[in-house]
């Protein structure tokens, strides 16, 4: 059976200018399916996303559910629409509060948004709360940029018990471009939720900023890809630390190399 690895990007273009992560977000999902995998592909539903253009409708039956965070009630809303000229779908993430009236990690004047750790982990339950909707079970859950850091966590303290997830392996792309400040006060007592507890989260700064949303990532993946070149250096020397698996950057061609380590976190045949 084809392996199911289920893709949590940041970014995707044509639905975002082109960066590195958004052509990322889609060559990978595309060059995976080429390669025989069975995917899923999820991304917020940014508010500079034209859904007219893009063609985004919302899909009622996984919509509606209330996500709590920091002791507020935000609507999941998800939606959904393919990209032109592959077969390729992608989900969206949105809700009114942290996506739809807002632009990216950034407002119009260029200051990164106080609250970006609040959209994370809003982004990370809806994604795993819609992919248990769906009733699909990956085998490998690939992610990509710091909107998905969060989503390792997660997975092996709050769903670690769901059917869903409970065989799933976590593979976490870091890249070289990261946000500038930190994740807002709140984030370590907003993040608890379920089995994800304050306690958990001791060990890292009070001043949460990106490169402890990295470690964060690193300390519950199953495997580390180094994405591109320039990759901070402390992030590198704490995948080593922790012994997690490590792809280096393996260069622009790079599905063969993805594929095998897939098969190194997650053997087709296990005992």
């Amino acid at each position: 059976m084809a392996k199911k690895v289920l893709f949590i990007n940041q970014e995707i273009t044509p639905y975002v200018p082109e960066t590195l992560l958004s052509t990322m977000g889609l060559n990978l999902p595309q060059k995976a399916q080429e390669a025989g995998l069975e995917i899923r592909t999820f991304m917020p539903k940014w508010g500079n996303i034209n859904e007219r253009r893009g063609q985004l409708h919302e899909v009622i039956r996984l919509s509606g559910m209330n996500l709590i965070i920091d002791d507020t009630d935000h609507t999941l809303i998800i939606k959904v629409a393919s990209i032109p000229q592959s077969r390729i779908q992608v989900y969206f993430i949105d809700n009114d509060d942290y996506f739809t009236h807002r632009q990216m990690t950034v407002d119009e004047h260029g200051d990164e948004y106080e609250d970006n750790g609040e959209r994370a982990i809003f982004f990370a339950r809806g994604v795993l709360e819609t992919v248990k909707k769906l009733r699909w079970t990956p085998d490998i859950i690939h992610c990509q940029g710091w909107m998905s850091a969060v989503i390792p966590f997660y997975l092996k303290t709050a769903y670690r018990e769901e059917p869903t997830f409970a065989h799933a392996k976590v593979v976490t792309s870091l890249f070289s471009e990261q946000p500038k400040s930190d994740l807002g006060k709140k984030f370590k007592s907003s993040v608890v939720y379920k089995e994800a507890k304050s306690k958990f989260m001791k060990g890292y700064n009070d001043k949460f900023d990106y490169l402890e949303l990295g470690k964060l990532a690193i300390d519950y993946s199953d495997g580390i890809i180094e994405a591109n070149r320039g990759v901070a250096p402390e992030l590198l020397a704490h995948t080593s630390n922790k012994k997690v698996p490590l792809l280096n950057f393996p260069g622009d061609d790079f599905m063969d190399a993805y594929a095998a380590f897939y098969e190194k976190i997650y053997p087709t045949t296990e005992e």
